[in-house]
């Protein structure tokens, strides 16, 4: 009774939910290790609940919010009720003790308060910082103060004692980056600093929305030799787990000064192959933005022009650090096709450079093309003669005669036994021949429109079939479901140019 009554309150202790009418405050944990996150949840049982604004919860800045709903029904004593919840979750990272306060939920037109939660916050049991003699996890920061949109560097430093004999393949957990979307920048090759082994992790780090953030600490188990135990040759064995937590960090994220497309220092480079080609014959239009600053997100305007078929890549993004600071590229190509001239519109945005807080602005400049028509095609109108008659230049068709072959064949008579032979053989092989057709079909697999487009689109010009074939699978890769593709000739097409 004493154990019971102790995991009875141990129960309680950690759901700690405080309930009025209509409304529930529970938290994911009453007693967390100093860097971890601690999630507020407000249950509000109503058709329509008014939450409050929570941005600080005493003294600490909450660093996400998201809502979501439910509806319930039960069927009770011949009546039937309905239940419909809204859940506010709120995430801080507290660093010391802390009060949730009393929230007030306006529910259906009435009141309701919550009840104050006790959070206690605990030291970590695993070594924090250099207090380890054999290992050590640190995280730093090369700004803590940005902009949004602005990418900063995160790197976790473990350092690990020489000489220390490692019996198990460390187990590593990433820091959290709440509010931020990060790309891995991989790990940099360890090296030897003073007494210690040291293996870079990097993270690049780019805000999304204005506030005051936490990087949670990042964590590694270490299995090294148990020397407390031994074989009976004296060798030890077995495996002894240490753990270490890095620091946090905290991140103030400023709003931008003004409105931008991009954040960083960038410049941009076009080139165009031609501005006169033959009708239905592409222009190719090269765009590539590169300079200091994350380009992951970023989106270049489509191009839509009447009458003109526009094709394009999938954007090419590398980064890179340098000193530092991240480094980005982006790639795009486009393809115009048409049979008349048309123009090229011209493109512009803007970039906000972090270290004079200008703005600068990115343009792709307006092309004109000339399509020229070809000689045949100019040739082929129609022009009246000296008799007022109008004359073409195709050919009359000719006419042609059917000619009747009369075959003669001869009949013979054939035995009745091999008749049926021939039924009863038949017979036999009809299950065969059925099961034939079938087998074909399950070999014969159609060519991934996808891979054709990318094969047959550097082809297009060496065939009018091949052009309208690429407008075709291009329609359906943008959703027209009403192209039909003949996949035959898709197959002929393809295997003719991998032949060639």
């Amino acid at each position: 009774m004493r154990n019971l009554g102790k995991v009875l309150s141990m129960m309680t202790l950690v759901l700690q939910v405080m309930r009025a009418d209509g409304v529930e405050a529970t938290v994911s944990s009453t007693e967390v290790v100093s860097g971890n996150t601690v999630e507020l949840r407000i249950k509000a049982i109503g058709d329509d609940a008014e939450f409050p604004d929570i941005q600080m919860i005493d003294g600490q800045s909450v660093i996400a919010a998201h809502s979501g709903s439910s509806s319930s029904y039960s069927y009770i004593n011949g009546t039937m009720k309905s239940e419909h919840a809204t859940t506010k979750t709120f995430t801080f990272v507290p660093d010391k003790n802390v009060t949730i306060p009393s929230y007030e939920v306006k529910i259906d037109g009435k009141r309701y308060n919550t009840q104050p939660i006790e959070i206690k916050v605990v030291k970590s049991n695993a070594s924090l910082g250099e207090n380890s003699a054999m290992f050590s996890l640190q995280m730093h920061a090369n700004k803590t103060k940005v902009m949004v949109g602005e990418s900063l560097m995160v790197t976790v430093y473990f350092s690990l004692k020489n000489g220390v004999r490692l019996s198990q393949d460390i187990q590593y957990t990433p820091p959290g980056f709440p509010g931020f979307t990060v790309t891995d920048a991989g790990e940099k090759n360890a090296y030897i600093k003073g007494n210690y082994q040291v293996q870079e992790v990097r993270y690049l780090l780019t805000p999304q929305a204005e506030g005051n953030f936490t990087a949670s600490p990042a964590y590694a188990k270490v299995g090294v030799a148990d020397r407390g135990r031994r074989d009976i040759f004296g060798m030890t064995f077995g495996t002894k787990w240490k753990q270490v937590a890095s620091n946090s960090l905290q991140i103030e994220v400023l709003p931008q000064v003004q409105e931008s497309d991009l954040v960083g220092d960038f410049t941009i480079n076009t080139t165009i192959d031609a501005q006169e080609v033959k009708a239905n014959k592409p222009v190719n239009l090269t765009v590539k933005i590169e300079g200091k600053g994350n380009l992951e997100s970023f989106e270049f305007p489509k191009y839509e022009i009447d009458r003109v078929t526009v094709y394009s890549d999938e954007a090419k993004v590398e980064t890179k650090v340098v000193d530092g600071e991240l480094y980005s590229s982006y790639s795009k190509s486009f393809a115009f096709i048409a049979d008349e001239d048309f123009v090229i519109p011209a493109r512009s945005f803007s970039v906000l450079r972090p270290k004079d807080k200008q703005l600068k602005a990115l343009t792709v400049n307006a092309y004109d093309i000339t399509i020229k028509q070809s000689s045949t095609a100019s040739a082929s109108i129609n022009k009246p003669d000296t008799n007022g008659v109008v004359q073409t230049n195709r050919s009359q068709p000719v006419q042609t005669k059917e000619v009747v072959v009369e075959k003669e064949v001869e009949v013979k008579s054939v035995a009745w036994w091999m008749l049926a032979a021939a039924f009863v053989l038949g017979m036999l092989f009809l299950p065969v021949l059925r099961w034939l057709p079938r087998v074909t079909r399950r070999t014969s697999t159609p060519y991934n429109e996808t891979e054709a487009l990318k094969l047959l689109y550097g082809h297009m010009s060496e065939d009018v079939e091949i052009e309208e074939m690429v407008r075709k699978l291009y329609a359906r890769k943008n959703g027209d479901k009403s192209v039909q593709i003949d996949k035959k000739a898709l197959k002929e097409m393809v295997d003719r140019i991998k032949q060639s």
